[in-house]
């Protein structure tokens, strides 16, 4: 709350003539409704003990925002706001503070490779990635939404491999791939790379006929396997795209390992003998000069690697959105040290756009029934999920009205109410139940409160709200919180904060509603007007994490 730290700031400043910015932190209710660390820091300008610094600021922080304050352990201040504060602070929750307003920021996410199956570690991505955009959405900026595919490389030519082998034996060498009927023809993608992935471990023959298919994608210069790769990528990122129609995911614009292959081999080129050296025919950048491992940018056969194309990335988007504050690019933990070293060459190549360049890593995610492995081709993939949650959701809400909305709901939250970086397990069942942290469970919430406002008959309650009963301000206290907390996730890029605070609010709701009556008590309107606030804030919060809020379950 601006107003207290701008209270603590000249009660410092008057009371010691020193200059501190205040940190405020919501302890549990029976503590106040904010405490501060004020004197622990003021402790290292001023020569006094911290406890002894807080009992003199409290004589200086007397103020109507506060109708208490404590001095608490070593030297905590405990706060307790008067009702009329805290009525104001929760009278309009859903108007968020606009840090980034006019900034434009963008957010790679997402990234499944064509010829191969998007499983449930790209669903993930996709999913916390939307997530992070909506946030920062909240904020002010203007988010262009990304993704970045494999087209070209090893994978891409061992699918090829498997179609041509595929073809053989299923359509006899007189009928093409396009003959296949779409639906088989998603499936044929990914049992083809995984045939051309054996293929090239097992057999030493197919592997050179592999290697060979890998240089003619590069070059470009047969005409059955360009096809075969144009065919395809079309067909893949048609599948892509109903996966993200139906989550809802939009993506501004998809970039192309081959097309970033000319602007990163440039940068390389340029850069030999400064920062890129040769090395046994190789060419290298050294990342122990800054503490991280060397890698490989130009192969011994002239071939681009990985990180020659993220180089040659950067300049695509640099290019299309100059005016950019921001690049943040999601993947999972598995690349966080070559990115380190990715962004060590940028660097050094260009300072402004590596520091504007942002690396976020999410955790493995596997099923409470068994985790994937993409090489083997066994993968769980992103469908297969969907359409199990799908029969979950069906099977416990047969008759809900709903059941679309409550299926992503529940997906989507078993996602997000993990902390970014940890690897988690779900349980489709669990994630499905309307008991516990689900996405269910908090999409019932905001279902229930409209029929209470629905029920009651009144319109849009206009109460102006200025003293609470026990329960009452529990809620409002927990309502008024929602600012604070989306400002949180924003600012640490980790949705998880709204997720675990919206349910934390449903609990807090429901005890409310347990020991106070709404309609036909005498202080309905009051009330009702708490309703509707936690309403809207279910709402609100919930499509942050692009989570439907149904009015019926």
């Amino acid at each position: 709350m601006q107003e207290l730290s701008d209270l603590i700031k000249v009660a410092a400043k008057d009371a010691f003539g020193a200059d501190v910015e205040p940190e405020l932190t919501r302890p549990e209710e029976q503590f106040g409704d904010y405490s501060t660390n004020v004197a622990l820091q003021l402790a290292g300008q001023v020569d006094k003990k911290p406890r002894e610094l807080a009992e003199q600021l409290v004589k200086k922080l007397q103020d109507p925002l506060v109708v208490k304050i404590e001095v608490a352990g070593p030297g905590y201040i405990n706060f307790w706001l008067s009702d009329g504060t805290l009525a104001k602070a929760a009278s309009d929750p859903t108007k968020l503070p606009k840090p980034n307003k006019g900034k434009e920021i963008l957010v790679e996410f997402g990234d499944p490779n064509p010829f191969k199956e998007m499983h449930i570690g790209h669903l993930y991505s996709y999913i916390v990635g939307d997530s992070i955009s909506r946030l920062l959405e909240a904020s002010g900026a203007t988010v262009r939404r990304l993704s970045y595919h494999g087209d070209v490389g090893l994978h891409v030519a061992q699918a090829i491999y498997g179609l041509r082998i595929i073809d053989q034996k299923r359509q006899g060498r007189d009928k093409s791939f396009t003959d296949v009927p779409i639906i088989e023809r998603e499936n044929f993608l990914s049992v083809a790379y995984a045939k051309g992935a054996k293929a090239y471990e097992d057999d030493e023959t197919a592997r050179g006929e592999i290697d060979e298919i890998n240089e003619r994608i590069y070059k470009k210069d047969d005409d059955e396997i360009n096809k075969l790769h144009e065919e395809g990528s079309k067909l893949s990122f048609s599948y892509f795209d109903k996966i993200l129609d139906l989550l809802s995911i939009k993506n501004d614009r998809r970039y192309l390992e081959s097309e970033t292959i000319q602007a990163g081999e440039g940068l390389v080129q340029k850069n030999i003998g400064s920062i890129f050296k040769q090395s046994q025919g190789a060419i290298i950048f050294e990342g122990e000069k800054v503490d991280l491992h060397t890698r490989v940018f130009i192969t011994s056969k002239g071939l681009p690697t990985y990180e020659t194309k993220d180089l040659g990335l950067t300049q695509l988007k640099n290019k299309d959105f100059p005016r950019a504050a921001r690049s943040i690019i999601i993947t999972a933990n598995e690349q966080s040290e070559y990115f380190k070293v990715m962004l060590a060459a940028l660097a050094e190549i260009d300072a402004n756009l590596a520091k504007k360049t942002t690396h976020l890593s999410h955790g493995f995610l596997s099923l409470s029934t068994g985790k994937m492995s993409s090489r083997s081709g066994n993968v769980y993939p992103a469908m297969q999920l969907l359409l199990e949650a799908k029969a979950a959701v069906h099977e416990q809400y047969p008759d809900s009205p709903a059941r679309k909305e409550v299926t992503f709901g529940a997906v989507k939250y078993a996602f997000l109410k993990h902390r970014l970086g940890q690897d988690i397990v779900v349980d489709v069942k669990e994630a499905a139940s309307l008991e516990g942290q689900s996405g269910p469970y908090l999409q019932y919430a905001h279902a229930r409160a409209r029929s209470i406002l629905q029920k009651s008959g009144a319109k849009e309650s206009k109460t102006d709200i200025a003293d609470f009963k026990k329960g009452e301000r529990s809620l409002v206290r927990k309502i008024s919180q929602y600012p604070e907390v989306v400002e949180k996730a924003v600012n640490e890029l980790m949705p998880h904060h709204v997720a675990t605070y919206l349910y934390e609010l449903a609990q807090t709701f429901n005890r409310f509603y347990e020991n106070n009556r709404v309609i036909g008590d005498p202080r309905e309107s009051v009330r009702l007007k708490l309703v509707e606030s936690y309403a809207d804030v279910l709402k609100n919060g919930l499509e942050l994490l692009n989570i439907p809020a149904p009015e019926r379950m």
